[in-house]
C-alpha cells in the first residue's frame, strides 16, 4: 500500500479539507469537503488523499501506510 500524501491527527471526529496547506493557498486546492471519522479511527479525503486521525482512536499511532483507504464520508 502507498502511504497516505499528508497525515493530520485531530481531536475532532467532524474535519473540513480544502486542499490548502503550506505552500499551497485554498486557490489551487479543491472544493470544501467535510469529512466525519467513524470507528475505525479515520478518514481520507476523496480529492487530495491527505488522512485525518482521530487522537486517541483506533488509527492513532498505528502504520498509516498499512491502514487501507478509507474516503467514506465525504459530503459538500
Amino acid at each position: 500500500m502507498i502511504p497516505p500524501s499528508e497525515t493530520i491527527r485531530t481531536s475532532h471526529a467532524r474535519v473540513a479539507c480544502d486542499g490548502s496547506g503550506p505552500g499551497v493557498p485554498a486557490a489551487l486546492g479543491h472544493p470544501r469537503v467535510f469529512l466525519q471519522i467513524d470507528e475505525t479511527g479515520y478518514v481520507d479525503c476523496g480529492y487530495c488523499d491527505r488522512r485525518f486521525v482521530l487522537i486517541g482512536g483506533p488509527a492513532d499511532g498505528a502504520d498509516q501506510s498499512q491502514l487501507p483507504d478509507h474516503p467514506a464520508g465525504a459530503s459538500v
